[in-house]
């Protein structure tokens, strides 16, 4: 992409960022209930509201009270107010966020307007009150300096000239800023006249005016600008509801004709959610920082490093509302991301789905478990501690999601007799890092942490990667073996069975044990909502899917079994005779099984091909014929490739 682009995509982002910031501070406020309301809220009722007036007011045999209770009506209808207002706050803020760049622009040149119209009417306001304050007995009046051009004493006598000269300064940019950029019709009388409309309280600061004239002067200057920003609003209603009622057309139209999901991924694109997101938190830290020197927390005497508390107060203050840990994620899935690209390089490969799963993934489960264990309620001190369990379970979900990649390739480099030493010592490599990298947490956490649930899961995690990088390692050794011998090795394929067999069943048992330790979370720790749900997600498919296909796996391999040993076994004198290699693998026959069609195959060769369908490689003769219906024996694969066509004896048959 050229500079020009990236300039603009970057402007392009920086647009919706504000919408967010918005939303931000609407949660951030919460819709808190009656107990975090300040004395000041309660005190608009008149008196001071006792908390123990609402809560009998709350009470079952209450309802009527609230009816008759002038106080608690009042703050009934205040919340509600409150929060409607958030409501329409939040709305307006996302439909802003979802505009295109050109209405995007619209948008803010008109809130610009605006708040250069209120900037200017409160600077007016502080100035013409500086003034209306100020010792005006025995002073200088403004036409003495036209005679005397004694500037000095003008402004010695009158302390309060200095406010008026900034105000005019001040005001002299708005009029200009204004005027360039409000949306009104640009008559050339009204714009000759919005800069004196601006100026006026100036003036008759300078002159002796009555004052009533000096109080009122500020509520003079904004009419024209207001006159201007109301018609702008009225003007552009009909176009505001059209672009509104066409935007949901067109999102109507792509989701009933692509689906919901082509329209959210249409409209994650388009709009730059991450990078939204990303610039989002980044700039909200910034501010956070500067929160943290002005407070004066860099200087606080204690025993943790400043550099520390530095770090602890941005990720404490960075996931303190929704949107906030939306931003944090954004940069987690960020940071995952270029973890991929790493171990992509280290892995020689250049599918570059990797590195976007990493960071897919890295985003979904950081999410989770930041709703999972409710992390913008808690406390900044639970906070942090949560946080920080949470970035561990996040690194072990990491490391399993690296073994899914390495495991293919360390079988495809076992069976492929890969000569490439690199390809294999890099991916060595990685399956180490699988294993120290758990190991050293386990070690750190459990000499640092008391024990607990949380450690108990992550120790499960982290024990679990272990293994499967073990079952996978000696599969690997297995495959070099027998790519490296001279004969066929019909062992093999029994004794993988057995080491994967027993990988898969250690990961049963620890999908089982992370079952009752977050269903133990659950109901004495922190139940919630989404906790259940993910418990029910994970029972359904790491626990009653994987015991299925198990199971359906274990039938398969004994039906299997079962048939290749009601075959009869080919001796000596009939191999020798036959001089030929198995039709299946293509390898010299010490040992074979005779079919009923008089074709001899390994019995391994033939028992794996058993476990696709129940014909003949060659002949496509059934094999097996079931006792009590007389028909064939069909499995699970076989419904989904279906059998070739019958040859000329089958159809006569």
């Amino acid at each position: 992409m050229s500079l020009r682009g990236r300039v603009f995509g970057l402007v392009e982002v920086l647009l919706r960022v504000p919408p967010l910031f918005v939303i931000d501070e609407i949660l951030k406020i919460g819709l808190s209930h009656y107990e975090e309301f300040s004395d000041e809220e309660f005190g608009l009722f008149g008196d001071r509201t006792s908390k123990k007036i609402i809560d009998s007011a709350l009470l079952p045999n209450a309802s009527s009270f609230v009816v008759l209770d002038t106080k608690v009506s009042k703050y009934v209808l205040f919340f509600a107010i409150k929060l409607l207002i958030r409501v329409i706050g939040c709305m307006s803020a996302m439909c802003v966020f979802v505009l295109n760049t050109k209405h995007l622009m619209i948008v803010y040149l008109y809130l610009m307007s605006v708040g250069l119209v209120m900037a200017s009417y409160f600077t007016n306001i502080r100035t013409v009150k500086t003034i209306m304050n100020a010792d005006i007995t025995n002073r200088t009046t403004s036409l003495d300096f036209f005679h005397t051009f004694d500037l000095k004493n003008l402004l010695d006598e009158r302390r309060w000239m200095y406010p008026v000269l900034e105000n005019y300064v001040l005001q002299t940019i708005l009029a200009f800023i204004f005027i360039n950029i409000h949306l009104g019709p640009r008559y050339s009388t009204i714009q000759k006249l919005l800069p004196v409309s601006f100026m006026i309280p100036s003036f008759f600061s300078l002159l002796p005016v009555p004052a009533t004239f000096l109080k009122y002067s500020p509520i003079v200057s904004v009419i024209l600008p207001i006159a201007i920003v109301k018609f702008v609003l009225w003007s552009s209603f009909m176009s505001i509801s059209n672009s509104l009622y066409s935007g949901y057309i067109q999102a109507k139209t792509v989701a009933s004709n692509f689906g919901v999901s082509a329209l959210v991924e249409n409209e994650w694109l388009r709009l730059n959610v991450p990078e939204v997101l990303r610039i989002f938190w980044l700039l909200r830290t910034i501010e956070h920082v500067g929160i943290f020197f002005i407070s004066d927390y860099w200087t606080i005497d204690d025993a943790n490093s400043p550099y520390f508390r530095l770090l602890k107060y941005i990720l404490i203050t960075g996931c303190d509302t929704l949107t906030a840990v939306l931003g944090l994620t954004s940069i987690v899935s960020y940071i995952c991301n270029y973890v991929g690209r790493f171990f992509q390089w280290i892995l020689l490969t250049t599918d570059d789905d990797h590195d976007k799963n990493f960071g897919t993934v890295s985003a979904i489960v950081f999410y989770i478990l930041a709703l999972q264990t409710g992390l913008t309620g808690l406390e900044p001190e639970i906070r942090f501690v949560r946080l920080c369990r949470n970035f561990c379970l996040l690194f072990t979900a990491l490391l399993h999601f690296t073994y899914n990649i390495v495991n293919p390739l360390l079988m495809s480099l076992g069976a492929s007799r890969n000569p490439s030493t690199r390809r294999h010592s890099h991916t060595l490599f990685v399956c180490s890092v699988l294993v120290t990298f758990p190991m050293a947490l386990m070690y750190l956490l459990w000499t640092t942490q008391e024990t607990s649930t949380w450690l108990l899961a992550v120790t499960a995690f982290s024990i679990e990667v272990i293994i499967k990088v073990s079952v996978s390692l000696v599969i690997y050794c297995l495959f070099l073996y027998d790519a490296r011998r001279d004969t066929f090795w019909g062992k093999l394929d029994d004794y993988v069975y057995y080491i994967r067999s027993f990988g898969n069943i250690t990961e049963f048992c620890f999908g089982i044990f992370l079952f009752f330790n977050g269903a133990w979370i659950m109901l004495f720790e922190s139940g919630s909502a989404i906790r259940a749900v993910m418990m029910c997600i994970h029972a359904y498919f790491n626990i009653w899917c994987d015991a299925k296909a198990g199971w359906s796996v274990f039938m398969r391999r004994r039906t299997a079994v079962n048939k290749i040993e009601s075959l009869p076994e080919a001796d000596s004198d009939q191999l020798q005779s036959l001089q030929d290699i198995c039709a299946i693998c293509h390898q010299e026959m010490q040992s074979a099984k005779i079919t009923k069609c008089k074709h001899f195959f390994h019995g391994v060769c033939l028992r794996k091909w058993l476990y696709i369908q129940d014909t003949c490689p060659l002949c496509h003769e059934i094999l097996h014929l079931n006792d009590e219906k007389n028909k064939p024996v069909t499995t699970e694969v076989r419904e989904i490739q279906p059998d070739p066509e019958p040859n000329e004896e089958e159809q006569n048959r």
